[in-house]
Formats: C-alpha cells, structure tokens, sequence
C-alpha cells in the first residue's frame, strides 16, 4: 500500500495524511512491543487490565507482581492493606456501614447483683455515646465458658475506637469460678456491682421467681430452717446471695478494690443521675447522662429514660421491674435483718462505705 501511494501520480493531501500516520505506526511496533502494553492491567488491578484490548487470541494476565513491583505498589498506598486472616479481631466494615467497627472482649463487666437494678444501670449507661454493651446476659463465665473467648467475643456489640465494650450477668458475683476467669481474660477489667438491701432483694427475689411458679413454697418455708428459733436458711439461693460480704472476698483474689465500684440500688432510684456519675467517673467516661435524661415513673415506682427525639414514647424497662412485692410477715423480716447485719457490717468496712441498710 506504501509502495502504490508513493507511485501514485495522483497524491492526495488525505493520502499524505494516510501514509504519514502508517510510517509512524510501523516504527513504533518496531521499536516497542506492543503485548505488554495492551496486558498490564490498570491501577495493579488484574482484573481491570481485562477491560483493556487485547491481541486476538491473548488471555488476561493473571502472573502476581514481582516482589520488586510489590514494594513500589505498596509505597505508592498508604496506609498499607493488612490481609483479613492476619487480623485477631473482626475487620471493619467501609465507613458508614451499619456494622462498621469491631467486635471486641469486654473492657467493663456488671456483675452483680440479681435484682439489685443491673438492667437499670445497663440501659442507663448504654445511652452514653462512649458506651456499647451487649443487650442479653451471656452466662459466658458462669454457664459457656467452654466455649471460648471467640465465642464471647462474638456475642459482642461492634465498637469504633474510644469506646467501651460492656455487658452484664448478674450471677457472676455470686459463681466462685468467674473472678478467676475474668482475670485470664483482662486483669484491667472494670467490675460495676449494683447492691441493695439483702432482705429488700431477697423478697424481691422471691416475687420473681413466685410469677413463674405459682405453687412455689411460702417465702418463710424457704428462708428459713427454724422460724421460731430465727435459723435462717443461708443455702437457699435468694438468702445466699446478699451475703455480699463472702462473695466480695473470692473477688479481691484476683482484683483490687479500685478495679470494683458499687452502685447502691436505692439511690439508683431516688438519684438516678447521681449514681450515673459515679459509674461514668469510674469509667473514664465524660458526664454525658445527667438529670436531663431522667423522670420518676410513679406507676412503675422507679426512674424512665426520657423520650429521645427519634422515638414517640419515654423508655421505662419491661413489665417484669417494679412489680409489687409479696407481702411478707414483719416479724420474718426483722430476724433477717438480725442475720444479715454482721455480715452488712463487715461489707461496709470492705468497701468503705456506708448503705445504710439497718
């Protein structure tokens, strides 16, 4: 075709245009090879250069990067990528997804006690924004520990960093084997112990369990061996439990008293938002939940979460708190208060607090 062009008598300027673009074609195939240039893929991405024309018959690259190549790649992106399997925990989902951050072991454990107002203080302090905690009780210490710390960690809310991870199970502070194995998780776990007073929770205690057993015993059946001689049943589970004492001192084996604080169950209803503060100060979280958030429920005779902006109603916890006691004989409970007293007093000296339960 070159050869009929120069020959040809009758070049047009669109022939010149032609022959000119031919001749630059052809030395640059001849100075270059082309396949590489049609293959290499866009961006380091293999399967992009796909997207590129290809000589008829050629497949799509597929052979990885020399190293050399690696390490130019790798400084041109920063931060570098971390392969998912090298991870120990969940890797974060793109920003502005709903499961974005990471599941991680809890750095703050409510502990105790049953029906001492630990849903309470969970759903109180879950409004903070530094705060996510896990909605059910795990039993993961108590009942599930064979089942390994990926297990529990999986049971986990996702945190974004800076914040604390929490959940509570009320019958770890009374399980002689969960200090122990909080400890092997973290020794720098913080333990919140919600207390009240031991008669008051032992009935309270007994009014729970009577609404899922009707044909339960009588409450003075089971607190006590001996009414008349005022011998008290300490095996039974709700009389056992307020012996706060015995319990806190299985905990002080493994963590110090700092690590421990006490939230008390009836300031928790009377002042709501000063208990609040102590938890977040011993949280070292900021005093985000205050008075504001909180009103006297009359009906219910404890503290409701004020409405949100982004919710129609105020949030009071379920049907099963505040019920009313069973009403219990005056006599019964003054011989309770008689045996828990020593061991009130001696609680009080560990903790370095009054509650005034007499």
């Amino acid at each position: 075709m070159a050869c009929a062009l120069l020959f040809n008598r009758r070049l047009t300027k669109t022939s010149v245009c032609l022959l000119s673009l031919l001749l630059s074609f052809v030395g640059y195939c001849t100075l270059f090879h082309a396949d590489p240039l049609m293959m290499l893929p866009v961006s380091g991405d293999p399967a992009r250069g796909c997207n590129r024309r290809l000589p008829a018959g050629a497949a799509c690259a597929s052979t990885p990067p020399s190293a050399a190549e690696a390490s130019r790649a790798n400084a041109a992106e920063w931060p570098p990528s971390v392969p998912l399997h090298a991870r120990s925990d969940t890797p974060s989902p793109p920003m502005g997804h709903p499961k974005f951050g990471n599941k991680k072991l809890p750095n703050a454990i409510i502990v105790g006690v049953k029906k001492g107002g630990t849903r309470a203080v969970l759903e109180f302090i879950r409004i903070h924004p530094d705060v996510r905690a896990a909605g059910t009780e795990t039993h993961f210490f108590d009942r599930n520990y064979d089942r390994g710390f990926e297990w529990y960690r999986g049971l986990m809310p996702r945190t974004l960093e800076g914040q604390l991870t929490m959940e509570k199970t009320p019958s770890y502070f009374v399980t002689k084997e969960t200090p122990h194995r909080i400890a092997a998780m973290s020794r720098d776990a913080k333990l919140i112990v919600v207390v009240r007073d031991p008669v008051t929770r032992a009935i309270s205690d007994y009014t729970q369990t009577l609404s899922k057993t009707p044909d339960l015993p009588s409450f003075q059946e089971l607190a006590f061996r001996n009414q008349s001689s005022g011998l008290v049943d300490a095996s039974w589970n709700a009389i056992r439990i307020g012996l706060y004492a015995l319990h806190l001192e299985n905990w002080l084996r493994y963590f110090p008293l700092a690590q421990i604080h006490f939230v008390s169950g009836e300031r928790l209803i009377t002042d709501p938002a000063g208990e609040l503060a102590r938890v977040q100060d011993f949280l070292g979280l900021k005093r985000i939940v205050t008075d504001k958030h909180f009103y006297f429920n009359r009906t219910k005779g404890f503290p409701c979460l004020k409405k949100p902006e982004s919710s129609g109603s105020p949030r009071c916890l379920g049907k099963s708190k505040g019920r009313t006691h069973v009403q219990i004989d005056r006599d019964a409970i003054e011989q309770l208060r008689d045996f828990y007293r020593p061991f009130n007093v001696k609680f009080y000296e560990m903790v370095g607090h009054d509650f005034k339960w007499e």
